[in-house]
């Protein structure tokens, strides 16, 4: 299948590139620079250049494929709303693009939000929420596309991820303390990069119109176990904080860890056959390699 994949050059869209085509996929790979050309050829895709905001490159993506991966996001959580609508409008360009052709529509969304705990893969996000992924994909199933979601648990980790670990990490070294909320009983989901690249490939190739599938390896991790690794490897105090101090710490992700955000995989087992095989998150950041790349 020839596959167009947003954000080929990032952390997930990279691995769900080299995932692709190791099982002898054609990928077309969005990227917005030199450097990020380079990355996706190195992969073995062939490149378009472009940005999500660059709506007429979209079309022509997904027109001159027969399947669709959306992976890019704007990580700006300075400006998270902002992300969110331009998210919004790449999907909606992707998803007319395709309507009528029955061609899959795979997108990245998020497991926060959900209505129940452990959250699982029937449950509607909240409509509080401001990120719309999952909802604007799936509006398209009405319109002959087979658009499906991946709901992605927060931390996606691995070596090279710039998400919420690193983040974290960094203002734990700031402070001089690691920090968790309460009593830290609350739960945090974590998956590896090549678990998640995986799936999207799955749902690509096997998943049904309308369905939503849980990125999740470790279903729920104590947030005062994260605390202590980081404060175990940065030999700094692991504190108790109130859910306002989390949120003057971190700002969003302070509100995240605030959270009980324990997500069930299980129906995302059953239905694709995927079996995440990695590493957890405890266990990739006791491996060490996220502190050596916030020092450096």
């Amino acid at each position: 299948m020839r596959v167009f994949v947003t954000g080929a050059s990032g952390f997930i869209g990279s691995a769900t590139v080299r995932e692709l085509v190791g099982a002898g996929h054609q990928v077309l790979g969005l990227a917005r620079s030199d450097a990020a050309a380079q990355i996706v050829t190195a992969a073995g895709a062939e490149v378009l250049r472009g940005t999500i905001d660059d709506l007429d490159t979209l079309k022509r993506g997904a027109a001159a494929s027969e399947g669709v991966i959306h992976t890019a996001f704007i990580h700006d959580f300075s400006n998270f709303e902002a992300s969110c609508a331009a998210d919004k409008l790449a999907i909606e360009t992707l998803g007319a693009t395709l309507a009528g052709t029955n061609r899959p529509l795979v997108v990245a969304a998020g497991v926060l939000g959900l209505t129940s705990k452990p959250g699982s893969e029937d449950d509607l996000p909240s409509a509080a929420f401001p990120r719309k992924s999952e909802q604007t994909a799936l509006a398209f199933v009405s319109r002959g596309v087979r658009a499906m979601c991946v709901r992605l648990a927060p931390s996606v980790h691995g070596d090279g991820d710039h998400g919420f670990m690193p983040h974290i990490i960094a203002v734990a070294r700031k402070q001089g303390r690691a920090i968790y909320v309460g009593d830290g009983k609350n739960r945090w989901p974590g998956v590896h990069r090549s678990d998640a690249a995986t799936l999207f490939r799955l749902a690509l190739e096997k998943g049904g119109a309308g369905a939503r599938f849980h990125g999740v390896g470790d279903e729920g991790v104590p947030i005062r176990a994260i605390a202590e690794v980081i404060g175990r490897r940065l030999n700094v105090p692991v504190v108790s904080v109130t859910p306002e101090e989390a949120g003057a710490a971190l700002g969003f992700i302070g509100q995240v860890l605030a959270t009980d955000a324990a997500t069930s995989n299980a129906k995302t087992r059953a239905a694709l056959g995927w079996t995440p095989t990695h590493v957890g998150l405890v266990e990739d950041l006791e491996r060490g390699t996220y502190f050596e790349a916030v020092q450096s």
